[in-house]
């Protein structure tokens, strides 16, 4: 496989339909812009939607013959994911990727509207919703993909505790965002399986950016950021570079279902996008048919698979 792979190896998109979260800044946005670059009809699907405005306008101010929509979502309420879904289907007859990029990073407790952990609810359950309610737009198109994006934290003390997903025994801010991107992986892996078994034309891929300079650290606790800022010239790649791992997940003809990608050097936290490996706890099968079952009952979301 290439190396090398960067933005200028993405395929044509023209004629397909790509739908982002949290599209309005860092990876998600760099994503947005050289799919819709490269021809693609990019749904910018965003909580706050005069920044999803700016950037749409930013992405057709860069590329004149770009083709992109704004459509309001907030994955810490079942019901805006429901009403996004509903006009996301109603404007799109088909959907060619779904990329689950938004995402929220060892955020203070709180919950969403649900009820869900706030970082489990919106990286995990409002993505696994939103996945669910529109795959029926992806299953009849050949070479759809969802593309969801995990992170390095979900090697860092990273468990699932099968008896309080709500985390109202104690609240670690830092294993709460590795629980949500492990969380990630394990969808993906049984969203993969799934499809496999019916034979679907769709596949689910995993990504992650390695360390990218964006504004999802904005919620981690001090001592988090100051390192971040010390180490962040020799450590941290832009939030293009960070991009590409999404970007060759979501549009490289050799990508297989159930694999991941991620940056090639420095442990994964920079460089061009490769083929990497998870964790051993995100391959535990046991835990993935378990948080599925958990997912559909506490969404009410049942896939058409």
């Amino acid at each position: 496989m290439n190396t090398k792979w960067t933005a200028a190896d993405v395929p044509d998109q023209t004629g397909r339909v790509a739908v982002i979260t949290g599209a309005n800044t860092g990876i998600g946005y760099e994503t947005a812009a050289v799919l819709a670059r490269r021809g693609a009809h990019v749904v910018l699907a965003v909580r706050d939607i005069d920044k999803g405005e700016h950037a749409a306008a930013r992405i057709t101010a860069a590329s004149s013959h770009a083709d992109v929509a704004v459509q309001q979502l907030d994955l810490t309420s079942l019901a805006s994911v429901t009403a996004a879904a509903d006009a996301i289907k109603a404007a799109h007859p088909r959907i060619d990727l779904l990329i689950n990029n938004a995402g929220v990073m060892m955020t203070p407790k709180g919950s969403t509207e649900d009820g869900f952990e706030l970082q489990l609810g919106t990286n995990h359950f409002g993505h696994f919703a939103l996945t669910g309610l529109l795959l029926d737009h992806l299953l009849p198109v050949d070479g759809s993909r969802v593309v969801t994006i995990s992170s390095l934290g979900h090697r860092i003390r990273a468990s699932i505790n099968f008896d309080d997903l709500r985390a109202g025994l104690g609240y670690d801010r830092a294993a709460a965002y590795g629980r949500s991107k492990l969380a990630n992986l394990l969808f993906t892996y049984e969203l993969q399986r799934l499809l496999a078994d019916k034979a679907a034309r769709t596949i689910a891929v995993a990504a992650h950016p390695g360390g990218s300079r964006t504004e999802l650290g904005r919620n981690a606790p001090t001592w988090v950021r100051i390192g971040m800022t010390v180490v962040g010239p020799l450590m941290f790649q832009s939030a293009a570079m960070g991009a590409l791992p999404a970007l060759r997940a979501a549009t490289d003809p050799q990508v297989r279902g159930g694999q991941y990608y991620g940056p090639s050097h420095l442990a994964e936290q920079r460089g061009y996008p490769r083929l990497v490996q998870s964790s051993a706890a995100s391959h535990d099968e046991e835990l993935q048919r378990w948080l599925w079952a958990v997912s559909e009952q506490s969404t009410g979301v049942t896939y058409p698979l």
